[in-house]
């Protein structure tokens, strides 16, 4: 066998020996996602064994090639399954070409490494690189001893005659075991790290995709206008909202044909444009700038905003945020008038309690004066005294209206209610050559009420609906139980409200009354709002109007209340 030969010969075995290597190369860059990894496992290094077995050489029949090579790392890598596996490969190969007493030698040391191996390969993944590599050169080492002592043993026994490059071949093809072991050790090293930068790469990716994707709802939902431009000035990215904001500067342009051009396509002049001026200031470094812009009758806060790479400072781009505060502003406006108003209704309140002391004085002045003065006199003294009452009614109504209290309610029936005041209301009827109509409901449930407050609500709206009927008009008062509430109707056939006047009719002070005060319909809708209901009217003018008061059954059962915001909604 010449040299050259035997050195080509020992190189394609060192080649084989690598092989699974090899493919686990071509395997981690080509399998997505990568699957079946122990079976991969098992063939590729059955395989590596098999070709080594069929270009083994040999020296005076003693067999040389590189077998243990896949099986010992193979069997640490894979497992103890894998290990039974290539070691029942690696007996049955041997023994279908074996020739002598030295096949039955080679099977022998692999049964007797199967302890050892056994015995490092739980856990052996986790270990590092250096330990590793201990552990696979000592088993190389105990490989070499079993062929070495048996090689002496051959050679004690058959008197072999070996030439001095037999002898160099024999040896220098042994001590290669020490490096192929390490090399296979160093490449599967090499990709087990890389499959784990991957790895985590995959998770550094994936999570950034997803914050990536949260950032990108968050903008494009966000009631803001927000356009981001690189350091070049391009628009990277812009939302609906900004669209909308700059739809009469983007002329129509759809996002996609914004995307990518320069910010500077939005505007005529950049200095005379806010937009504009603050993405050029963000541009040129100022971190934050702010201003607001009142356009069409809208309101605007926009601010310019530096983008910065947090390693190096350097800037990396721009956004802008665009925010309609035009409501905000509006309701900061109504908040102010709203404190403002109440505040002069708790001092409106506060003296209208002190002005009834003197009232009451001078209405029992009067009231002497009228009984000593002479009859022709008489007439004036009651218009007074009339004017007093008037005005003290007022003050009533205005302090039942303004007090901020829960009131005391009990279980009660409300049939019984309207029963107790249908003497009063049929008196006030009859003076007014007019008449009322019921239409009770028999299945009306109890409801927590206060009585004294349900009268006056139920008087109010029905002098109201008197009041705006002529003579032989009809008044009618209805209830009807549902399943979730109860409703009271007063219906009247008068003349019927504006539908301008409407809306405005539960304002404090608003009337459509020559001689009304305007607090009526506010203290039947504070008085309802207590008793956890609602209060709506429908009306058209010359047909008649109809109040309806709904009590939720649920609401006024738990006593809801509220007085306190009705309060301070009336004032308002």
């Amino acid at each position: 066998m010449g040299f050259y030969f035997v050195w080509k010969l020992m190189l394609l075995q060192f080649l084989v020996a690598l092989l699974p290597v090899f493919v686990f190369q071509v395997w981690f860059d080509y399998s997505k996602p990568r699957k079946n990894i122990l079976i991969l496992i098992t063939s590729v290094c059955a395989s590596s064994m098999i070709m080594a077995l069929c270009i083994c050489s040999e020296v005076q029949g003693f067999d040389l090639d590189y077998r243990y090579v896949p099986m010992i790392v193979g069997s640490l890598y894979g497992g103890s399954g894998i290990m039974f596996i290539l070691a029942a490969i690696f007996a049955a190969s041997e023994w279908t070409v074996m020739h002598g007493n030295w096949g039955w030698i080679e099977i022998g040391g692999a049964l007797l490494l199967l302890p050892l191996i056994y015995k490092f390969q739980k856990g052996f993944l986790d270990l590092s690189k250096r330990r590793k590599h201990t552990i696979v050169l000592s088993m190389t080492a105990v490989i070499l001893i079993i062929r070495a002592s048996s090689f002496m043993y051959y050679y004690h026994v058959k008197h072999p005659q070996l030439t001095s490059s037999e002898m160099t071949h024999l040896i220098l093809h042994e001590l290669a075991y020490f490096l192929v072991m390490w090399l296979f050790v160093v490449f599967s090293e090499s990709l087990l790290q890389r499959e784990r930068i991957a790895h985590q790469l995959k998770g550094v990716t994936n999570n950034y995709r997803i914050e990536v994707q949260k950032l990108q709802q968050f903008i494009d939902e966000t009631p803001l206008g927000v356009i981001f431009v690189d350091s070049f000035g391009g628009i990277t990215h812009i939302n609906e909202m900004a669209i909308h904001l700059l739809r009469d500067k983007v002329g129509g342009k759809m996002r996609h044909e914004l995307l990518g051009q320069h910010f500077t396509i939005m505007y005529d002049h950049i200095e005379k444009d806010v937009l504009g001026r603050l993405l050029h200031q963000a541009l040129n470094g100022h971190k934050l700038s702010t201003e607001y812009v009142e356009e069409q009758g809208k309101i605007y806060l926009n601010s310019g905003i530096c983008v910065r790479d947090i390693q190096n400072n350097e800037i990396i781009g721009a956004a802008l945020i665009a925010h309609d505060i035009t409501e905000l502003n509006r309701l900061r406006a109504e908040l102010g008038r709203m404190e403002r108003l109440s505040l002069v209704g708790q001092m409106a309140a506060s003296i209208t309690h002190e002005i009834r002391n003197p009232m009451a004085v001078i209405r029992g002045f009067v009231q002497l004066m009228k009984e000593r003065s002479p009859g022709d006199q008489q007439q004036y003294y009651r218009i007074v005294m009339d004017e007093l009452d008037r005005a003290n009614s007022i003050i009533n109504d205005f302090l039942s209206l303004a007090q901020n209290r829960i009131v005391e309610k009990e279980n009660c029936s409300l049939h019984v209610i309207i029963n107790d005041i249908m003497p009063l209301l049929m008196a006030d009827a009859n003076m007014r050559g007019q008449s009322i109509e019921l239409q009770l409901d028999d299945r009306i449930p109890s409801l927590m009420l206060n009585e004294k407050e349900m009268k006056q609500l139920i008087l109010n709206l029905a002098r109201n609906g008197m009041e705006a009927m002529d003579q032989h008009g009809v008044l009618r008062l209805e209830t009807t139980a549902y399943p979730d509430h109860v409703e009271l109707r007063v219906i009247d056939n008068g003349s019927g409200i504006p539908a301008e006047k409407l809306e405005r009719l539960f304002e404090p002070f608003f009337t459509t009354k020559t001689r009304g005060t305007g607090l009526g319909l506010p203290l039947c809708l504070s008085i309802v709002e207590r008793h956890g209901g609602e209060i709506a009217v429908d009306s058209r003018e010359g047909t008649g109007t109809t109040f309806k008061v709904k009590f939720d059954r649920n609401r006024n059962y738990y006593g809801v209340s509220t007085a306190t915001v009705a309060a301070g909604v009336h004032l308002a």
